[in-house]
């Protein structure tokens, strides 16, 4: 099955960093600019979520996670539909199943699989609810990292992922217990669920059930395991939030192990812009002597360079003025 590009660093012991920030005060809002400074990655409480909302939608994933391989893969497709073990179409696996949807349901799209589920309708309705709930959480939180920094309009970040045109999409993760986690196969390497990467879009809002697995990437290179919490949602920064913050925020690099003895089922939610979106970093962020890092794209540029890309990539080295400056010289 799938394995990690080079063998698994420990996490540190003790006890968790992760920044616990309540959503519910509005004081808050310098909690979450330092956890996105710090740690580009915080966990939300006191979100207003559902949780029968968020049960139902994960009992109907289950559901479709145990049907047989054989009907499942009736709906394996690129970039939507069922996928197992291969993540992409660069060379990247995982001890992982998923399923990868359009997360615009009011829109008119939403998932092809109808004919599968034993009830259709109450998985579309716990889809279409958990997203406009998420989405709508999603908003708060960009409108208080606005607050805490200080910029107008409060919606500046909001508006990219508010409407029906933006680019989210929905993922659900299952990662089936794996009877290898301890056995070092091909030269030593140790079997993983998903491997290393950060995320494109603006921010990303994970949950999962009470199976860890998760991992962050700290800024002096160490991994730490995210306690799991289902009652709780878990936000990162993505790249794009990155380069419009000018480098302020971190989008964190993270993973997930794989487990010999739990099933680990996750829901993310990727906020992302409309496709013809300008991405740059924020006049407003920068004062006149600060240089910006990045050169302006747009979201469908960014998105189609991801795509072509392995996981573990830099994808926005590409896109740094420092490193367009020194290739001009090299090739003057």
């Amino acid at each position: 099955m799938a394995v990690l590009s080079k063998p698994v660093t420990e996490p540190k012991s003790g006890l968790s960093p992760i920044p616990v920030i309540d959503i519910s005060d509005p004081e808050s809002k310098n909690a979450l600019v330092k956890a996105c400074e710090d740690f580009g990655f915080f966990k939300v409480i006191n979100h207003g979520v559902s949780a029968e909302l968020v049960s139902v939608l994960e009992h109907e994933a289950v559901e479709f996670f145990s049907l047989p391989k054989s009907e499942k893969t009736q709906v394996a497709g690129y970039p939507f539909g069922y996928g197992n073990n291969k993540i992409g179409r660069n060379g990247d696996v995982g001890w992982v199943e998923y399923l990868l949807m359009n997360a615009n349901f009011d829109s008119g799209s939403g998932p092809l699989f109808q004919d599968l589920l034993q009830n259709p309708g109450t998985f579309r309705k716990a889809l279409e609810e958990y997203t406009i709930s998420v989405r709508k959480m999603t908003c708060e939180v960009l409108e208080m990292i606005t607050d805490g920094l200080g910029i107008k309009p409060r919606n500046i970040l909001s508006n990219l992922v508010s409407d029906q045109n933006t680019d989210s999409i929905f993922r659900l993760n299952h990662y089936p217990p794996c009877p290898l986690v301890n056995v070092k196969i091909n030269g030593g390497k140790n079997v993983i669920g998903f491997g290393e990467h950060t995320d494109p879009q603006i921010i990303s809002v994970l949950r999962s059930n009470n199976t860890s697995g998760l991992q962050i990437n700290l800024t002096d290179g160490s991994w730490i395991s995210v306690p799991s919490d289902h009652s709780s949602f878990f936000f990162n920064v993505g790249d794009s939030l990155q380069v419009m913050t000018n480098g302020r925020f971190k989008s964190v690099r993270h993973r997930v192990l794989a487990n010999s003895r739990k099933s680990r089922v996750s829901m993310i939610y990727f906020a992302g812009p409309a496709l013809t979106q300008r991405i740059a970093p924020l006049t407003c962020l920068m004062d006149n002597e600060e240089e910006r890092l990045y050169e302006e794209f747009t979201w469908s540029e960014y998105r189609s360079s991801a795509y072509k890309s392995r996981l573990s990539d830099n994808r926005l080295q590409q896109f740094e003025r420092k490193t367009i400056k020194q290739n001009t010289l090299l090739n003057d």
